[in-house]
C-alpha cells in the first residue's frame, strides 16, 4: 500500500508497491505516446535547427489540447505561439515523463531537486489527461469522481470510468503529497508542520 511522499535527509521519499509503480510507469508512457504520436516536424532544416515547428495545428484530442493549450484567444497569435513553442513544450513534457518513469523503477521512489519538479510535472500531466477523459471541469465534477472512486472496492472495478476515477484519485493524492513534501523541503523560512 502506498505511503505518501515525505521530506527526509535523503530527499523526498515515497513507498509504492510494485503494482502502483507499474501503473505509474504505464501512465507516464501512455502520455509520452500521446505527445509523440500527434506531432509533425518541419521539413525546413533551418526551422529544425532552431527548434521551430512547421505549420502546427491545435491537437484534436481534448486531452492533448489541455496539455498543449492555446497561447492566445486571437487565432493568429495562437497559431504563431504554437509554431514557436509546440516542439519545445512537447520535448520538455516527454523528458519529464520519461525521467519520472525511471524514478518509479526504484523502491522507495526517491527524488531530489529537479527530479521532484519533473515528477510533479509528470503526475500533473497524467492527472490532466485523466481529468479530461473523466470530464472534470469544476469542483463539483471533481467531487463526483472522488465519490465514485471512494464507493468501490479497488479490486472489483467493473467499468472504465470507475477505474479511471480510482486512478485519478490515486494520482491526485500522490501529487498532493509530493507538493506538500516539496514545500516542507524549501530552504529558509517556509511552512512548518
Amino acid at each position: 500500500m502506498a505511503q505518501p511522499f515525505r521530506s527526509t535527509s535523503h530527499g523526498l521519499i515515497a513507498r509504492l508497491d510494485p503494482q502502483e509503480r507499474g501503473l505509474l510507469r504505464r501512465l507516464f508512457e501512455d502520455v509520452v505516446t500521446m505527445l509523440e504520436g500527434d506531432h509533425t516536424t518541419s521539413e525546413d532544416p533551418l526551422e529544425q535547427l532552431v527548434g521551430l515547428s512547421g505549420d502546427v495545428e491545435a491537437p484534436q484530442d481534448p486531452a492533448l489540447r489541455r496539455l498543449l493549450p492555446e497561447g492566445s484567444t486571437d487565432p493568429e497569435r495562437a497559431e504563431e505561439f504554437r509554431r514557436y513553442t509546440d516542439r519545445s513544450l512537447r520535448e520538455e513534457k516527454v523528458g519529464a515523463l520519461r525521467r519520472a518513469a525511471m524514478a518509479v523503477e526504484h523502491d522507495p521512489v526517491q527524488l531530489e531537486g529537479d527530479g521532484a519538479v519533473d515528477f510533479s510535472r509528470a503526475l500533473n500531466d497524467v492527472r490532466l489527461v485523466l481529468a479530461t477523459r473523466l470530464h472534470v471541469e469544476s469542483s463539483d465534477d471533481a467531487r463526483r469522481i472522488e465519490e465514485l472512486a471512494a464507493s468501490v472496492d479497488v479490486n472489483d472495478v467493473d467499468n472504465p470510468e470507475t477505474y479511471m476515477s480510482v486512478v485519478y484519485g490515486f494520482v491526485s493524492w500522490l501529487l498532493n503529497s509530493l507538493v506538500e513534501a516539496m514545500l516542507l523541503d524549501l530552504p529558509g523560512d517556509h511552512i512548518k508542520r
